[in-house]
């Protein structure tokens, strides 16, 4: 597996409730640019639209060999069974989260993307984690100095 793109601001601005896998719907010479590690999630979320899930705000740098080439930033199709669209979509309409795009990666020369149902961290969640962050590695350090 080989790690693409990833989006380590959505760990800091989120609360992650449930993660799942889906394939994206790519151009040849935008599969290209995935293969050479050209592309940005960081910006980008997942919305259901008739029945499917797209992804919006993901850039894909053009191949520079490609003839057709398609914008950077369009929506791009996630496959996924449909079931999982449904219950993706309820959570979303009904319980106000938000599906982050975490990681795009490779495996078996297929693009993946790793999405996640999150719910956004207000400013006293994202300070409890900091100090939390910082308690374990206060003991961590204590614990080094005793050996």
């Amino acid at each position: 597996m080989q790690i693409v793109a990833s989006n380590r601001k959505a760990r800091h601005d989120y609360q992650f409730l449930e993660t799942f896998e889906a394939g994206i719907c790519l151009a040849g010479c935008e599969i290209k640019s995935l293969r050479e590690g050209k592309a940005s999630i960081n910006e980008s979320f997942a919305h259901p639209r008739d029945g499917e899930l797209f992804l919006y705000g993901m850039h894909i740098v053009a191949y520079p060999n490609a003839r057709d080439v398609p914008d950077p930033v369009r929506p791009r199709k996630l496959l996924l069974h449909k079931k999982q669209i449904k219950k993706l979509s309820t959570m979303v309409s009904q319980q106000g989260l938000t599906i982050v795009p975490t990681q795009i990666y490779l495996r078996r020369s297929l693009a993946k993307v790793e999405i996640a149902l999150a719910r956004g961290k207000g400013r006293g969640d994202k300070r409890d984690d900091i100090k939390k962050r910082d308690a374990e590695r206060q003991i961590q350090r204590a614990l080094r100095g005793r050996r």
